[in-house]
């Protein structure tokens, strides 16, 4: 009995070992990287566009994230990309105490990303975005150091201080975790990040030797023609209300767009703007600013002699707190003023950016160390952003040359009064902002990727103080 339970507990690591060898010396090797997302990877934009670019470089890449969203077109049909989704933590978690739920979460996500990663078949690199950082950045590391390839750390924020906007910065859970972020994150091999502010933080805290890649637009957002544009808002017109025309018409009409008998679409003459926000509903970002600027807007408009035009503003994207501003919108009594929150799919909304007048960033950073990838998406379809000030966002947004930055719910309000006055007809400071973009918009993603990224991966990275345009 006693030899049988020695056999019990010794064949599973042998055969374990046994198959993790042979499937380590499968071909795939140094053209193969593993991307993690410990995350919804279709909201990842930044790790979706690291997959293209290898891709495109000949690479073949496994992704090992969670699911959820569908990431772009562009991803599920390249045949160079596999997404290997990892299963989330039971539900029932969630009913424990606090403390156990995230130790037990904990767990089983490290159980998780070590199997996959095992499982898979060689690969020179991992690239790894963080945050989050516990457990990805122990777990990655070590399943690098066991199978002998190089980690990449990706470094778009800190997790620590995402947990202490929750905790508060004294927690011991928040102290643990900023002391668990430097020790592992000095042992990434190579680091990128997405700001000067950062690789500086980095640096000087920790002594991490970063790489700055600015997160820059792929050339899926560009400024979307009339034709794709009344498409789109015909479509979503079967679903909000907000895209119906104002009345009935003979013609084929959005409250945008009209299509003429003679087959051509033009602008609605006396239109509302069209102002957007994305964003995940998560706490670095107070959408009650936009909410009550959108009261001021609405006050002003209305008011005899008013040259501001109705106004529509959309609100993209999911997450922890849409639910509680739509209790909030559902209070609203506006006048002029039209609010709608739909979840577009990841090919419609560089092509609802592209049709859009004006667009709000409400992000905050935690760590004010990073920005915002929703202004890199709107300024590559050229269009202007009121953004809300933080530490480092003049590495992006600068006042007064592509767009405003505001400090509060009045200053927005009358940045939007300013930028949309006389509107339909153009706005001499809007059109000077669209006009400045031009040159952001000449320097897309791929090209900064090869001068940073692509360096490291073929082992000639031997300038660490480069960084991308």
């Amino acid at each position: 009995m006693s030899e049988l339970l020695a056999w019990f507990l010794f064949l599973p690591p042998v055969i374990f070992i046994f198959l993790y060898l042979v499937i380590n010396h499968m071909v795939k090797g140094e053209r193969s990287i593993c991307v993690v997302v410990l995350g919804d990877f279709g909201r990842s934009p930044r790790m979706q566009y690291h997959c293209l670019s290898l891709a495109s470089e000949g690479y073949n890449v496994d992704v090992a994230c969670y699911g959820g969203s569908k990431p772009h077109r562009d991803i599920q049909e390249n045949e160079k990309i596999e997404q290997h989704i990892m299963r989330e933590p039971p539900a029932v978690l969630k009913y424990m105490p606090r403390l156990m739920n995230y130790v037990l979460k904990v767990i089983w996500q490290s159980l998780s990303v070590m199997l996959t990663l095992l499982l898979l078949p060689k690969f020179s690199h991992v690239i790894l975005q963080n945050p989050p950082a516990i457990p990805s950045l122990a777990v990655v590391w070590f399943v690098c150091l066991v199978r002998g390839s190089t980690l990449v750390t990706d470094w778009h924020n800190y997790g620590f201080t995402i947990l202490s906007l929750a905790l508060g910065d004294m927690h011991p859970l928040v102290q643990f975790s900023k002391w668990y972020e430097g020790w592992f994150g000095c042992r990434s091999k190579f680091n990128i990040c997405v700001t000067e502010a950062m690789k500086e933080d980095l640096k000087t805290v920790w002594k991490i030797e970063a790489d700055v890649l600015y997160d820059r637009p792929p050339d899926m957002f560009k400024e979307t023609d009339l034709e794709t544009k009344h498409k789109l808002f015909k479509r979503l017109s079967g679903e909000y209300e907000i895209f119906k025309p104002s009345k009935p018409s003979e013609e084929e009409m959005t409250a945008f767009t009209v299509r003429r008998r003679s087959g051509i679409v033009e602008n609605v003459e006396k239109r509302s703007a069209l102002v957007i926000s994305s964003t995940s509903w998560t706490e670095d970002e107070d959408f009650s600013i936009l909410l009550a600027a959108l009261d001021e807007y609405d006050v002003a408009a209305q008011k005899p002699g008013s040259d501001l035009p109705p106004l529509k503003c959309v609100i993209t994207g999911k997450g922890p707190q849409k639910a509680f501003y739509q209790g909030l919108l559902s209070q609203k009594k506006f006048g002029v003023v039209k609010v709608c929150l739909p979840w577009l799919e990841s090919g419609d909304y560089p092509l609802m950016l592209g049709s859009a007048d004006l667009g709000v960033c409400l992000h905050k950073s935690s760590s004010g160390l990073d920005l915002p990838m929703k202004v890199v998406d709107m300024f590559g379809c050229a269009l202007p952003v009121c953004a809300l000030h933080f530490e480092c966002l003049r590495e992006l947004v600068h006042h007064g040359e592509n767009g405003m930055v505001f400090h509060n719910s009045t200053e927005l309000a009358m940045q939007m009064q300013t930028l949309l006055k006389g509107f339909p007809h153009k706005n001499a400071q809007l059109e000077a902002f669209r006009e400045n973009l031009k040159v952001f918009r000449r320097n897309r993603w791929h090209p900064n990727w090869k001068r940073v990224v692509l360096p490291i991966l073929k082992g000639n990275n031997i300038n660490p103080d480069k960084k991308d345009s």
